[in-house]
């Protein structure tokens, strides 16, 4: 007896939903315009990630050693750092690595490769300090200052503590904006599914009311009165999310003959394609949860029943 109520909800709803496909469409379009920006959203914060993760494995904390810095004080502020929860990498470059750097990128300058055999090795030794995160790169930097003291020598061995704190600040800066901006777009735009979605709804309770007027006079089983209109939500929510899904696939074509291009990094349309499901199922879920409360929140407000 169930099911038979189920399949006859599920048919009445299928009906009604085609009766009324004129206020659907609207809902429908809003859901497609709603889910397809949440997927992009989704797609834009993986680009997103992927060329911060690639600009945070450029930027590093570069320690330059006195000439006369012992090796062995070197290595064990190496030590020290390698220890640190911080620190994702340390390594080490020395005098001799330096310098022959140095001749190597300045092999076609013969002037200045000649003076340099003639005033000897100027460079001292190099520690490149990458960090787990660039939030880590101040306090690091300030470790670095505070050890900068007496030694095994009774001097200072660091002679310049650099790293592109601009570029970190503004990293920092993109990644709490940008997280900041999809949430708040998400958020309105849900808001504005639902909206439309609930006024969609409320207007097929009111085109109904007379067949809902005859329902309750003979008897009619609450959630057989309901149930529809909920169908009609769920209607809306699953061929939303089916047509954004397909809008997204040219798209993420479109961008990654772009992005590719230009920024190298991630392909969006490989990711699409291996992420499929997942996309999928987001979009699916998202859509259903849309359409599903927007009927509810018209029921519970207008059909008393």
């Amino acid at each position: 007896m169930m099911w038979i109520n189920i399949k006859r909800i599920l048919r009445t709803g299928f009906i009604k939903f085609w009766r009324n496909s004129v206020v659907a469409i609207a809902s429908v379009l809003v859901m497609v315009i709603t889910l397809f920006i949440i997927g992009s959203l989704i797609l834009a914060n993986v680009f997103l990630n992927d060329t911060l993760n690639s600009i945070k494995e450029r930027v590093d904390i570069s320690v330059s050693f006195k000439t006369n810095a012992p090796e062995g004080e070197i290595m064990a502020l190496k030590s020290s750092l390698e220890l640190l929860p911080e620190v994702k990498e340390v390594k080490y470059s020395s005098r001799e690595k330096e310098l022959e750097d140095f001749i190597a990128r300045h092999k076609d300058n013969a002037l200045l490769v000649k003076s340099l055999e003639e005033v000897g090795n100027p460079f001292g030794a190099r520690l490149s300090i990458m960090a787990l995160d660039p939030a880590h790169y101040d306090s690091l930097a300030r470790f670095l200052e505070s050890h900068n003291e007496a030694g095994m020598s009774g001097q200072p061995i660091i002679d310049q503590i650099s790293f592109k704190r601009d570029i970190v600040s503004r990293l920092l800066s993109i990644i709490s904006i940008s997280q900041k901006v999809s949430l708040v777009v998400s958020i309105f735009l849900v808001f504005i599914s639902i909206l439309v979605t609930f006024n969609t709804i409320s207007l097929a309770i009111y085109i109904a009311r007379d067949e809902i007027s005859v329902m309750r006079l003979v008897g009619g089983n609450n959630w057989y009165i309901r149930g529809p209109f909920l169908v009609e939500g769920l209607l809306s929510g699953i061929i939303a999310s089916f047509i954004a899904l397909i809008l997204l696939y040219p798209g993420t074509i479109w961008l990654s003959q772009m992005t590719t291009g230009v920024y190298g990094g991630i392909n969006l349309f490989s990711y699409y394609k291996d992420s499929f499901g997942f996309l999928f199922l987001t979009l699916l879920i998202t859509g259903i949860f849309l359409g599903v409360s927007a009927s509810f929140l018209a029921i519970h407000k207008y059909l008393k029943v």
